[in-house]
């Protein structure tokens, strides 16, 4: 549904928008309700221009006569039968000011009229596209009344009866349907159809009464396209009932066409002649005297004849005036054809024979427009002077003038005339800076939670490796944990890193050598080394569950310990948490095989702690020390640092080496992690089942390797273990 406020602004001429505007203020001062009707909404509402208008009134239009004379408008006929009022207001705009009734047809013959609401009179009209109303009071401004339903009917574009009885009850409506048909080209329903070809069968024509006989004579005039109404009435046989001497021929066709082209063209420059007056001449060009003032007896508003009887004269004076001394100069003779009656300009622009005036019709229709394209639109913009201006279209109208005059030559000339219209330029921007994050508290935040635990989107890269592969060696525990495989075993040639650990035995006097100084310092620098590039010195575990990822946490360390080889199916470590946890490997999670110690990393003289009878799996043998171990001396035996909660982990001998209490330190302390287990258990292909049940180990081999990272002390625990080789050889 179309906004009919929009339209009643923007579809509407200036001089039509005026015309209600006074309509509006005298029915207020009345005290009356108004509403527009008829032609004026189906045209708004179907996209057609808009030619008469016609306003309904609640009460006696003809109350409103003295206030309209008063706000300028001119009555051009009234009907006390019918209580209108036939006005024009400047600009040629006819207006039929009627009050809103209902007809009884008791009789066929003697109609009566009753006043009515708006509902009534729109149920009284003819078609149903006509049977629409839009209020123009305060309250409802804009309010479409369509109780018809004549919208549909205007998108199918049918003409439809809103009484079945309508042709026999007025006549008259079968000289509109044709006329209708000729102008909008729209088509009746079939019902209607069939009721038009029965009132044309029965006569139904002859009974037309004389006002509906002077309104249809003169609205032939009033088409856009007479002629071909005035045809088309003559081809129904309308026009022997109408007026039989007015026939297409007794029109001058070529005329007509001239003052459709000429009316076209003044439009395009401003001007809104109402051809109805001079049409209305050059279709009865033709007719004899007697017969033309017949004619114009029976025209229903007699203000139309009097404008059509004043053509010449009208036409007469504006030559008079165009051609006068104070009008010779281009720019007053431009404003004197926009601002005289349109009506005379169109009328002696289509008859004059006077060089003159045609050639001032020439520069006004022709020479002239073509200044517009010399408008310094570039230079308006770098001015300001933009379309947004209120004062825009002066300036623009200004330029012209004086460009159609000779003036404005010069681009100097141009600023010089614009510069005074250039408004201000606008106050400069305002940026308003937004406080940066200190950046102290960021780092804070962000080391705290590397503290706590690993970020999600870590843990997250971890999914992307598989599994390569491997043969696997099952421990069964009675826990139901998943399988690990871990191959440790250190090659000739390999130094395993130094993994920190804690000595609470260690002496403060002693001094660390260059050599095992920086080897402590390389082996503390692991971990970010690890994140870089996985080294060949660097050993890593396959492990078969991937959710488990446990290493083990040494017993003790050595100086520059051996590192052992990778597995053909190892995976290396390439997320920040795996990377911890692969280096602190000391703490052997069930099912996985401690790493073997090389003689260097024993002290003589002390027995390395040995696994006590619960912590062996029967059928799986003890780890075998490696080829590289002292003669004489055992190496030391690794508990299972991690157990699940449901086992106890197995009290240890209690070891004589002082680097051993921090894992047996580590393992008291460690503590189930569930979220780290579970994170685990996202990435757990194989075994999603086993990976629930080892939640524990997971957790409690990441914090026993954060915290053996953070005690480690290598440098002094290598010069004890050297000075220990020192004493072991002088025996």
């Amino acid at each position: 549904m179309p906004d009919y406020i929009y339209l009643l602004e923007n579809r509407l001429s200036a001089d039509q928008r005026n015309a209600l505007r006074q309509l509006r203020e005298a029915a207020r001062e009345a005290g009356m309700i108004l509403f527009l009707t008829g032609d004026a909404v189906r045209d708004l509402t179907s996209g057609h221009a808009v030619r008469d208008l016609e306003v309904a009134v609640h009460g006696n239009a003809l109350k409103l006569k003295k206030p309209i004379e008063k706000l300028g408008g001119a009555i051009w006929g009234e009907s006390e039968a019918s209580r209108s009022l036939y006005l024009c207001f400047p600009g040629t705009v006819r207006v039929d000011v009627v009050s809103t009734h209902r007809v009884d047809y008791t009789k066929i013959d003697k109609p009566v009229t009753h006043a009515a609401s708006i509902q009534e009179d729109l149920r009284r009209r003819d078609f149903t596209v006509n049977a629409m109303a839009i209020s123009l009071n305060e309250g409802s401004f804009g309010l479409l009344m369509d109780p018809l339903n004549g919208a549909a009917d205007i998108e199918a574009r049918t003409l439809r009866l809103v009484s079945n009885y309508g042709f026999l009850e007025e006549p008259s409506l079968l000289i509109r349907s044709t006329r209708y048909i000729a102008r909008l080209g729209w088509e009746l329903d079939p019902k209607t159809r069939t009721r038009y070809e029965n009132a044309k069968e029965e006569g139904v024509i002859d009974r037309l009464s004389a006002e509906a006989r002077s309104r249809e004579l003169e609205q032939i005039g009033h088409e856009d396209e007479g002629l071909k109404v005035l045809r088309a009435l003559e081809d129904e046989g309308w026009m022997k009932v109408l007026f039989p001497a007015w026939t297409a021929a007794k029109a001058d066709e070529e005329k007509l066409k001239a003052l459709h082209d000429l009316a076209v063209e003044l439009l395009m420059q401003g001007v809104h002649p109402d051809m109805s007056a001079a049409q209305m001449q050059l279709l009865t060009a033709k007719l004899a005297a007697k017969e033309l003032a017949a004619l114009k007896k029976l025209m229903l508003r007699p203000g139309f004849v009097e404008e059509w009887n004043s053509l010449d004269t009208m036409a007469a004076k504006f030559a008079k005036v165009l051609l006068s001394k104070e009008n010779s100069r281009a720019s007053a003779g431009f404003k004197l054809f926009t601002s005289y009656d349109p009506e005379a300009v169109l009328w002696l622009g289509l008859t004059s024979k006077d060089k003159a005036v045609q050639e001032r019709f020439n520069q006004f229709l022709k020479v002239w427009p073509e200044a517009r394209q010399r408008t310094p639109h570039p230079l308006m913009q770098e001015l300001r002077i933009t379309p947004e201006l209120a004062t825009y279209k002066e300036i623009v109208q200004a330029i012209f003038l004086e460009l159609i005059d000779g003036k404005l030559t010069t681009p100097e000339e141009m600023r010089a005339f614009l510069e005074p219209h250039s408004p201000p330029a606008p106050p400069p921007q305002v940026t308003v800076k937004r406080p940066r994050a200190k950046r102290g508290e960021a780092k804070v935040k962000e080391r705290a939670y590397d503290d706590d635990e690993e970020p999600e989107d870590a843990l997250d890269e971890d999914e992307d490796l598989d599994d390569l592969g491997g043969d696997e060696d099952e421990i069964d525990l009675g826990l139901n944990l998943p399988k690990v495989d871990v191959d440790l075993e250190p090659e000739a040639g390999e130094d395993l890193e130094a993994e920190p650990a804690e000595n609470d035995l260690e002496s403060d006097d002693d001094e660390p050598e260059p050599g095992a100084a920086k080897r402590g310092a390389k082996s503390a620098a692991g971990g970010k080394e690890s994140k870089k590039a996985a080294a060949p010195k660097e050993a890593s575990a396959k492990i078969n569950a991937p959710e488990m990822k446990a290493k083990a946490v040494p017993a003790a360390v050595s100086a520059k310990p051996a590192s052992p080889p990778v597995n053909k199916t190892a995976k290396l470590p390439v997320s920040r948490k795996e990377d911890k946890m692969a280096k602190a490997g000391s703490a052997s999670a069930p099912g996985v095989k401690p790493p073997q110690l090389q003689s260097a990393d024993l002290t003589p003289g002390v027995k390395p702690p040995q696994l006590e009878a619960a912590d062996l799996t029967p059928g799986v043998k003890p780890p075998q020390p490696a080829a590289d171990l002292t003669p004489g001396v055992k190496p030391p035996q690794v508990q299972a640092a991690v157990l699940a909660p449901a086992v106890k982990a197995p009290a240890a001998a209690k070891p004589k080496a002082p680097a051993a209490k921090p894992a047996k330190a580590a393992a008291k302390k460690a503590k189930p992690a569930p979220k780290a287990a579970k994170k685990a258990a996202k990435k757990a292909k194989p075994a999603k089942a086993a990976a629930k049940k080892a939640k524990p180990a997971a957790k409690a081999a990441k914090k026993v390797a954060k915290k053996a990272a953070k005690k480690a002390k290598p440098a002094k625990t290598a010069k004890k273990a050297k000075a220990a080789a020192k004493k072991k050889k002088k025996r």
